[in-house]
């Protein structure tokens, strides 16, 4: 019962640890390696602590089986426990041989959770392109490697544990024999003298042998919680916010100063970014795909902490908030949203009960998906599988706006929300984007030109700098980098 207490402890500990580690750790570790910390790692954990157990009834006994031996024969007895010395030598070669070993075992169980991960979460690409033998066959080659290392794990463990206890123990009853042999020429020796000793001795060597059948679940243990404790060390944090910070987001002001950001250290992804976006304005970002579009998001939303520079909400230090409340006032709305297993109500509100359902049908109604959502079974209430697959990417954007609406944020931000919409439903998409940047702040990364054109400010980025800046018929008359832009999207429609 301690154990399984303590496998719901290290899992809850370990969940929540997950959720204070910032976006640069999950960007850098397989969601297959993480996986299985949580779940096989913490298992092996469980099994480890049985060892403790194991070595503490092996103890009693093997001390219980010395003094018995001891009664009856002082040097044979001292001659017995000698073996727990070769015992020791033993244990240290296994340890060496085996600590490798186990290592790579869950590495290699860890890259068949990360290939069996990405195999499910890319299933239709894998069927479209026709994958599934590369698949198959990669799975295979990590199968067969971890096929390959838990065989050499048992080759050493048949070599080194119960076969090295049952040799001491016919060495330590062969020198058993010998000694009662001599004193024997010497003196009368009763058969039930020997027999008792022997009998004490294989006690002895008995616990020896439950121990010895544990190494393995100790050694795989060792490495687990290795690994285990290497996920609680990480350092890799959420950004942190200064302490007690208590500010308000009121009017919905955003300021950068001079920000400069990377996410390797020495590769500035933004360079001495300057804008300010006053509170009720639209500012769109606009460049080619690496120009530092959305890292000015990231940064914005404290997914990651910035460099130099300042970032000022209402005229205070970002830092200056609590993550509460920019989670509150900053709301974002990205181009693939993601649906939760569950109903659409719990969807819109993201399981919060403190949102009525009157709320939530309100900002439905406010961003127009309320027209089709009527039509479904069970209407706000309808079904949510895994991913919201059975809806379409309109209805699935157009409830993430509503998702948004329903928390009433100061700061709307939009992370190209119209770029995988079909014509017609962007008419709908776009009402509803129109009404939710109404006296709001809004920073909007910008796909199609033709949707930001009304911006009160277009920022173009190139490689990580501002570039141009100014609107859209300002822009159009410079002749620079967004009028290509526009030209070129232009041709293609």
């Amino acid at each position: 019962m301690g154990a399984e207490r303590t496998l719901e402890k290290i899992r809850s500990s370990l969940f929540h640890k997950l959720h204070t580690l910032g976006m640069d750790y999950f960007d850098k570790t397989p969601a297959g390696s993480i996986v299985s910390r949580v779940t096989n790692d913490t298992k092996t954990l469980y099994d480890f602590w049985n060892l403790f157990l194991t070595i503490l009834v092996a103890a009693f006994a093997m001390v219980s089986a010395f003094i018995a031996m001891f009664s009856v024969s002082k040097v044979l007895a001292l001659a017995t426990a000698a073996f727990i010395f070769a015992l020791y030598f033993v244990v240290w070669l296994y340890q060496h041989l085996s600590s490798k070993i186990y290592q790579r075992l869950r590495e290699y169980l860890s890259q068949i959770n990360t290939k069996l991960n990405e195999s499910l979460m890319g299933i239709s690409i894998i069927q479209q392109f026709g994958q599934q033998k590369r698949m198959i066959n990669e799975f295979e080659e990590k199968n067969r490697a971890y096929f390959g290392m838990r065989n050499k794990m048992i080759n050493v463990n048949s070599f080194l544990l119960y076969p090295t206890i049952s040799l001491m123990f016919t060495l330590a009853e062969l020198v058993s024999l010998s000694g009662f042999g001599i004193q024997s020429m010497n003196t009368v020796v009763a058969a039930g003298v020997i027999y008792a000793f022997i009998s004490y001795q294989q006690n002895f060597f008995n616990p020896l042998s439950d121990v010895m059948n544990y190494m393995s679940y100790f050694q795989d243990g060792l490495v687990a919680g290795h690994r285990i404790m290497k996920l609680f060390d990480d350092q890799t944090l959420a950004p942190r916010q200064h302490p007690g910070a208590q500010a308000q987001v009121t009017a919905g002001k955003i300021e950068f100063q001079h920000v400069t950001f990377s996410y390797v250290p020495g590769q500035p992804i933004l360079k001495d970014i300057s804008f300010v976006v006053q509170p009720g304005e639209t500012v769109a970002l606009v460049g080619h795909t690496g120009s530092g579009k959305s890292s000015i998001i990231n940064v914005l939303l404290r997914f990651y902490e910035f460099g130099e520079g300042r970032i000022l909400i209402d005229d205070q230090d970002i830092r200056d908030f609590s993550m509460k409340e920019l989670r509150q006032k900053l709301g974002l709305v990205v181009q693939e949203p993601y649906l939760f297993y569950g109903d659409i109500a719990k969807n819109i509100r993201m399981y919060d009960d403190s949102i009525s359902d009157e709320r939530v049908e309100q900002a439905a109604k406010f961003v127009d998906a309320d027209n089709f959502l009527q039509q479904l079974p069970g209407k706000y209430h309808a079904k949510v599988v895994e991913r919201g697959s059975s809806f379409s990417t309109g209805q699935r954007q157009l409830i993430s706006f509503a998702r948004t609406i329903v928390k009433d944020p100061k700061v709307l931000i939009l992370d190209e929300a119209t770029a995988n919409i079909d014509p017609q439903t962007e008419q709908t998409i776009t009402k509803g984007l129109t009404k939710m940047r109404s006296d709001r702040t809004t920073i909007a990364i910008a796909h199609r030109l033709s949707t930001i054109q009304d911006a009160d400010q277009i920022l173009v980025l190139n490689k990580g700098k501002i570039v141009e800046r100014g609107n859209h018929e300002e822009l159009i008359k410079n002749k620079g980098m967004y009028y290509e832009l526009y030209q070129l999207q232009s041709m293609d429609q």
